[in-house]
């Protein structure tokens, strides 16, 4: 197989020229929306471009988080499905795009994925502590050793499918969760519970059912633990608030995290708690932890509400992760430029409570989501531990296509 030595800048345009129409809307991706060491992006916003500053890319380009922690968390994503083919972002990416007959757009994902251009552009960081970055010129100069434009193509397509089956694994992650949604607000919000024909609503609330808070459904209600995580095996996993902001935790992108052996328990996460970011953008936000969670510490921006154990955690569950939950706690904090939610707050919603037969019917009804939504999370897990096996491999020429 003939190999090529190009430098980066060679193989790939970084920050093209893309052409935007001020006072035009374009969509806009944010840094928050890229999950590290996902291809695609599920979400982006319309923003109004005004001529000023931000990375602009089009239909195939790759972005690159060139800032700490984001590049080392692995937050790279390939564009796809623009509703304009164009759109522009944070300025804290750095745009690759092919080069025509030199490079395709999917090798150059992979190959920003690498630790051939991510290990460089770490130890090329500069800058204020917290604030470093990776420096353009750097990444341009990085020598590489890299198989011809067939070979390429042939090298995305081995990893493509394991990357597309996860995509597809998670819109079927979020389809099920809309159900569990949809299957809740039947039975608490709009009072259509089996036999409620039968049962006398009284103030709103169906006789026999109570109206309470959080706090009065939980054993405990903590903050995290603080600590800084590491990529280094050490440790439990250690949850942090970007972990939980995606419709799925992905586990292997959680980083590990260093806790004294004294402390260990106090902060272990176990099945059926609910963990809440409680600061910034992203207060609000909630997940409850499933099966498959590997052994796990959460950080101090997160608040675990640990419920008793008469009360179902799948139907807490369901509501916390709910809009109207958010919009909750969002409205407590009110408008402020750096929102902080306590302990008080987050767990002063108010919640419907069944009698325990309906909780039970309700756990049947959901049950089977739950567990199909773990089973796919699981086969994620495994197709991202396959893929990044491959993925250095492929990249060096060990196994051949």
């Amino acid at each position: 197989m003939k190999w090529q030595v190009l430098k980066f800048g060679q193989l790939a345009e970084i920050q093209p020229a893309v052409k935007l129409e001020r006072g035009k809307g374009y969509p806009f991706i944010a840094m928050e929306v890229l999950e590290p060491r996902h291809r695609y992006i599920t979400r982006n916003e319309i923003r109004i471009w005004d001529g000023g500053g931000g990375a602009r890319f089009r239909d195939g380009d790759t972005i690159f988080a060139r800032i700490t922690p984001c590049l080392e968390h692995g937050k790279t994503a390939q564009i796809f499905g623009l509703s304009e083919e164009v759109g522009f972002g944070s300025t804290e990416f750095l745009v690759f795009r092919s080069r025509p007959c030199i490079s395709d757009p999917n090798f150059i994902y992979y190959l920003a994925c690498s630790n051939l251009i991510r290990e460089p552009a770490i130890k090329s960081m500069i800058g204020a502590s917290g604030r470093q970055r990776a420096k353009r010129a750097v990444i341009e100069d990085i020598t590489l050793r890299v198989p011809l434009l067939p070979v390429q193509r042939e090298i995305a397509s081995v990893l493509s499918p394991y990357d597309d089956l996860i995509a597809n694994n998670r819109r079927r992650i979020q389809l099920l969760e809309e159900s569990a949604q949809l299957l809740y607000k039947e039975w608490f919000v709009y009072l259509r519970f089996p036999g409620h024909e039968h049962v006398k609503i009284v103030d709103g609330v169906p006789k026999g059912w109570i109206k309470t808070t959080i706090a009065d459904l939980c054993d405990s209600v903590n903050y995290g633990y603080t600590a800084s995580a590491t990529a280094e095996p050490v440790g439990p996993k250690f949850l942090r608030i970007t972990d939980i902001v995606p419709d799925v935790i992905n586990w292997s992108s959680v980083p590990f995290c260093s806790i004294p052996e004294n402390k260990k328990e106090q902060f272990l996460l176990k099945e059926g708690d609910v963990v809440v970011a409680r600061t910034g953008a992203t207060t609000g936000y909630a997940k409850r932890i499933g099966k498959t969670h590997p052994k796990t510490v959460f950080a101090s921006y997160l608040i675990r509400l640990r419920l008793k154990s008469e009360i179902d955690d799948m139907l807490v569950g369901i509501f916390v992760e709910s809009d109207d939950y958010k919009s909750y706690i969002k409205a407590q904090v009110g408008g402020a430029a750096q929102p902080n939610a306590n302990a008080k707050i987050i767990s002063s919603a108010k919640i419907l409570i069944p009698p325990n037969n309906i909780q039970r019917y309700f756990h049947e009804m959901i049950e089977p989501i739950f567990e199909c939504k773990d089973n796919l999370q699981a086969q994620n897990e495994k197709l991202t531990q396959a893929r990044d096996l491959l993925l250095p491999r492929l990249m060096n020429g060990e196994i051949a296509v």
